[in-house]
């Protein structure tokens, strides 16, 4: 028995590269995975029977081979959607081949005995709402923005007049146009003037606007914290929409109170690992000056000045699983 590391995740992710390189460099087997080449590809054989009550059997790539019941990890990182694979399908057979691949090898990838998941694809989904986030927060003591769910036009209209500027942000990013490129719409202040009955299609999030004097990335690794300050140049309502070359970052320490609750935050989705947005309206010493805007449970990490020590805290944590079953 070799105990391996599944990673999880598509062909091009800079990302999955930097936690195996440091795996690798751990000497930890790492068996890279994207479930949506299965075909001539990723082929696979699992049993399970009377005298194997868990799943078995052997999950076959172009260069690599591991026996399922070895994998005492996985990195579940963004594999490629089943739908890409089978687009040139007509509809019907699309959509039964692409429930067939996510019930079948979907199924049994997502539930490896025994494994540790960073992060199990069932958590993250139970994560990745934002009206969920914010309640979250707010009931483990972080200050969150005023915020308004609706889609009335009369209800947008009275929050702005109780909070004065506000901002509109989506739910989601902009899903792929036709053409298979990705767009965004940043976060930006709004006008009650321009609320009218439009709102009444769909879903929208309107915050009162924090006064910030800078935004903080906190990324989570088990019980690590890695957490950089972001400052825009030209002082922008949201830093993601402008050259990110030129965000200044500095390191910057979290009070002890914002840290344990992120860390139950954590704890509660059954999360190892997640990326924290946070405003701020002071130095960031005082607590009262850190507003919680989000927490993205399978976000990116590999753009920070610190990506190399959260890589490295990435493999410690796959790599504690592997050692385990070693000792064992």
């Amino acid at each position: 028995m070799t105990s391996t590391v599944l990673v999880v995740t598509a062909l091009e992710d800079f990302t999955a590269d930097r936690v195996i390189g440091a795996l690798n460099e751990r000497e930890v087997p790492v068996v890279r995975v994207d479930p949506a080449d299965i075909g001539p590809e990723l082929a696979f054989g699992f049993r399970l029977g009377p005298d194997t009550p868990v799943w078995g059997g052997r999950l076959r790539t172009s260069s690599r081979e591991v026996e399922v019941r070895d994998v005492t990890a996985v990195y579940h990182r963004r594999p490629t959607p089943y739908t890409t694979r089978f687009q040139h399908l007509p509809q019907q057979p699309r959509d039964f081949t692409v429930a067939e691949a996510r019930h079948g090898l979907g199924s049994v990838l997502n539930g490896l005995h025994g494994a540790l998941y960073v992060n199990h694809p069932h958590a993250v989904t139970r994560a990745d709402f934002k009206p969920t986030q914010l309640q979250r927060f707010a009931e483990l003591g972080l200050r969150v923005p005023p915020t308004l769910v609706t889609n009335e036009a009369e209800a947008a209209r009275k929050f702005a007049a109780d909070h004065g500027r506000v901002v509109y942000k989506t739910f989601r990013g902009l899903p792929r146009s036709d053409d298979g490129h990705t767009g965004a719409i940043w976060t930006q202040r709004v006008k009650p003037d321009t609320f009218d009955d439009t709102l009444a299609m769909t879903a929208h999030m309107f915050q009162a606007e924090i006064p910030k004097s800078g935004d903080v990335r906190i990324t989570l690794v088990g019980r690590r914290v890695f957490a950089q300050r972001i400052t825009a140049p030209n002082g922008a309502l949201d830093w993601r929409q402008g050259d990110w070359d030129e965000l200044v970052h500095a390191p910057i320490t979290v009070p002890a109170s914002i840290e344990a609750a992120l860390h139950n935050y954590l704890d509660s989705f059954g999360l190892v690992f997640g990326c924290f947005d946070f405003a701020l309206t002071g130095g960031g010493d005082d607590p009262e000056d850190w507003w919680a805007i989000e927490c993205n449970p399978n976000g990116q990490w590999g753009w920070l000045p610190d990506a190399a020590d959260i890589a490295e805290a990435f493999a410690d944590v796959l790599s504690t699983e592997v050692r385990k079953e070693v000792a064992g």
